[in-house]
């Protein structure tokens, strides 16, 4: 019998691939040959100017090493202080509230829209290495995802909190590829979830298909107020292309 860690994953995958005629009208189809065949997790911009303040860099700054959680013990990377510095200092979060996804140490920081640190923990991420989503992974069966297709894009993602089918609400990164953020679910007891995001090792965190999975606690206590009644950037560095190609560079 399929666990309901399964079938919420299948859910997140079948609503992403429904956003289309064609994909509604194989949607239910697909739900069937998904549950049959696999079920890990594959898991809209607000214009404006938003002013970037001294006194809240300075104040978010040492904020960084303060984790609230108590989930992450090692210091904020230099690539998750780069990318901090420039959204304060440019205003690129749009006042809103802001996420940073660093793959390598495998951990979530969340933000207010001032910068102020909300909480961090770590997480667990895609299977795969890679900063590219497959083409058209949103749309095509779970069983057609190769384990080296499992990855956790990098880039910028205006977010917002939603539902999968109506179950469980979750925070979508990019709808369109079935992202998500959601809380980790650890019914299935072969695939040892809590026991992975409780190691030290990154290494040990890439289980999922793409999507981010946090404790319930911190997604409860953190994600879920952070992003009520508001959408958000959720900035998820890369881990295999450079920190200028995918944020500061003119394709970006």
């Amino acid at each position: 019998m399929l666990s309901y860690e399964t079938l919420h994953e299948i859910d997140v995958h079948i609503r992403a691939a429904a956003t289309s005629p064609a994909g509604r009208a194989l949607a239910r189809g697909r739900a069937l040959v998904a549950i049959l065949a696999a079920a890990l997790c594959i898991g809209a911009m607000v214009a404006g100017p938003a002013a970037a303040h001294d006194a809240a860099l300075n104040a978010a700054r040492p904020a960084m090493q303060s984790e609230t959680l108590n989930r992450v013990t090692a210091p904020a990377s230099d690539d998750a202080r780069q990318i901090f510095d420039w959204v304060i200092r440019t205003g690129d979060n749009r006042g809103m509230p802001f996420v940073i996804v660093d793959k390598k140490q495998t951990t979530v920081r969340v933000f207010d829209a001032r910068g102020r640190l909300l909480g961090a923990t770590a997480a667990l991420l895609g299977l795969a290495l890679g900063d590219d989503s497959a083409p058209g992974i949103g749309g095509r069966k779970l069983a057609d995802i190769r384990p080296q297709e499992r990855t956790t894009p990098a880039g910028r993602f205006v977010a917002s909190l939603g539902r999968d089918l109506g179950r469980q609400d979750i925070l979508w990164v990019d709808y369109d590829t079935a992202f998500a953020l959601h809380r980790v679910l650890a019914t299935n007891s072969r695939e040892h979830r809590l026991e992975r995001l409780s190691t030290a090792a990154p290494v040990e965190h890439r289980i999922t298909f793409g999507c981010i999975n946090v404790p319930a606690e911190f997604y409860d206590r953190i994600v879920q107020p952070a992003f009520t009644g508001t959408s958000g950037v959720v900035y998820v560095l890369p881990e295999v292309k450079t920190i200028s190609k995918v944020f500061f560079s003119s394709a970006a």
